[in-house]
């Protein structure tokens, strides 16, 4: 069975920093390219971070490029998302998922990732 837990959420200032990790279980993780993803009350579900299965490839929506960094651990099934000078605009649930994918590659699309943690809450305040 796959599992993914997400954890690191929270409630900080515009400004501040939060590090979310996502653990993975029951399938071969480094074969899997990994995400971020965020949806805000009533807005689509946005891609937010992407990496590649060796690590080797990232991809940012554009908001987020030079405050956000994803990284992974494939010996310890964890991708990473450090989130640095949160703005409230960045407030929304954040979920983690995976894609399977050559071990290069970054899938692009919402729909290639087929297995979906819970979600965590990241809320900034002005």
């Amino acid at each position: 069975q796959v599992q993914l837990v997400e954890s690191g959420g929270g409630e900080v200032q515009a400004g501040g920093s939060l590090r979310l990790s996502c653990t993975v279980s029951g399938l071969t993780f480094s074969t899997y390219a990994m995400g971020w993803f965020r949806q805000a009350p009533g807005k689509e579900r946005d891609i937010v971070a992407l990496i590649s299965g060796s690590g080797s490839s990232t991809y940012y929506t554009e908001s987020v490029k030079g405050r956000f960094t994803i990284s992974r651990d494939n010996a310890k099934n964890t991708v990473f998302l450090q989130t640095n000078k949160l703005r409230p605009e960045d407030t929304a649930e954040y979920s983690c998922a995976a894609a399977r994918a050559p071990r290069r590659d970054v899938p692009t699309r919402v729909a290639e990732y087929t297995y979906w943690g819970p979600g965590t809450q990241v809320t900034v305040s002005s």
